[in-house]
């Protein structure tokens, strides 16, 4: 089989695979660019495999006046840069020791034994310069039929790193077919490996979760995370059973997945901690779950909070209800966000002042919005002035 890609053909590219190719070395395109070309997904990061190591790398790129830098050259990768744009080259490696996380590697010019050391079947396709695809290990054929697979035995693959434990979950929500099922052997190897989860990171375990959340239905790979037990051991007190209907609800809405949105909607205990979140991912999540149990509608939401949290919050009510959206949401949302509050403090002054005028303020803002944004300025002060 030939891939064919526009990146792959394009200049940096074959400025970086012309440097190692010069002198007999291999150049193979490796893992996400390969997986995603072929299934005509994005590419986003370009890797290439080499039977070059680090030292030659970057003596070949530097001759053909290419940038070198070694980001990881103890571990065989050294970035070259073409055209402005990064491509990390990695010598092929074999493992000689693994602690759950960090692995020592060597050096090898087998790509067989750099397929080996990967994580799943469909991340171990390689792709030529020409376009021609490699597959030392049948994964060409589980990335066609949606089957996210360990390479030889999970157990073994997961104790090599326990991250792959989330990354299972991930892919499987990302490339995998939902009526094929996640696949059982790669599961079980998960849950047996779960004590292994606290040599992770917890930066690792948020980027994981919210690339997993992140997905367009990850419903179903949750659903499996919590009955594995992995989702408690990452997130306690999550609750997976409201994601299907909200993926539905997002859908009816036109809302693009948002994996903050949906990590607001399962909860657990202290996600902001856990999952290492940004402080304004935490307050985002925070401000939807309080939401989610207010009692201000569509439009008052829309005008105190932005059409975008507006529209999450009534999804995440009606995700956990369990019922329909209402056919008028849209337009509920459209009036608060153009609404505009008539009155302000100098309205009202100098009669009053201090925390009466504070008060004074909230009340009429409070029955503006009740009244469905209709009452105008005249009105409003003439209620305080006690004229109506």
């Amino acid at each position: 089989m030939r891939l064919s890609a526009d990146w792959l053909h394009g200049s940096d590219s074959r400025a970086v695979t012309r440097a190692l190719t010069a002198e007999g070395h291999l150049a193979l395109f490796v893992g996400g660019c390969v997986r995603n070309a072929l299934l005509g997904a994005p590419v986003s990061d370009l890797d290439i495999a080499t039977d070059a190591t680090p030292d030659e790398t970057v003596r070949l790129a530097e001759a053909a006046g290419l940038k070198a830098v070694p980001t990881g050259a103890a571990h065989g990768t050294i970035t070259v840069v073409a055209g402005g744009r990064p491509f990390e080259v990695t010598t092929f490696r074999r493992d000689v020791a693994t602690d759950g996380r960090h692995a020592v590697v060597a050096f090898s010019t087998r790509v067989e034994e750099d397929a080996a050391r990967r994580d799943f079947t469909m991340n171990a396709l390689y792709a030529a310069p020409d376009g021609a695809v490699i597959d030392p290990l049948g994964g060409l054929a589980d990335l066609r039929a949606g089957r996210v697979r360990f390479i030889g035995d999970p157990a073994q693959r997961i104790a090599e790193d326990y991250l792959r434990i989330l990354r299972f979950f991930r892919f499987t929500a990302w490339y995998g077919d939902p009526d094929l099922g996640i696949d059982a052997e790669g599961l079980a190897a998960c849950a047996a490996g779960i004590p292994g989860l606290g040599r992770v990171s917890a930066e690792r375990v948020g980027h994981e979760v919210r690339r997993l959340l992140a997905a367009p239905d990850p419903a179903p790979a949750v659903a499996a995370m919590a009955a594995s037990g992995v989702l408690a051991a990452v997130l306690p007190g999550a609750d997976p059973a409201p994601l299907s209907v909200l993926m539905a609800c997002e859908s009816e809405a036109g809302a693009a997945p948002d994996p903050i949105c949906r990590l607001a909607l399962i909860g657990g205990e202290n996600p902001a901690e856990r999952l290492r979140l940004s402080k304004a991912e935490a307050r985002r999540c925070a401000l939807l779950r309080s939401l989610t149990g207010a009692s201000a509608g569509a439009a008052e939401l829309a005008y105190r909070h932005g059409a975008e949290t507006a529209r999450d919050v009534l999804l995440l009510r009606v995700a956990l209800a369990g019922q329909p959206l209402s056919p008028d949401f849209a337009a509920e949302i459209a009036t608060g966000a153009a609404a505009r509050f008539p009155i302000s403090a100098t309205d009202l002054m100098p009669e009053l002042s201090g925390a009466a005028l504070g008060t004074a303020l909230e009340q009429l803002e409070s029955d503006w919005i009740a009244s469905g944004f209709t009452l105008d300025r005249a009105t409003l002060i003439a209620r305080v002035r006690g004229e109506s």
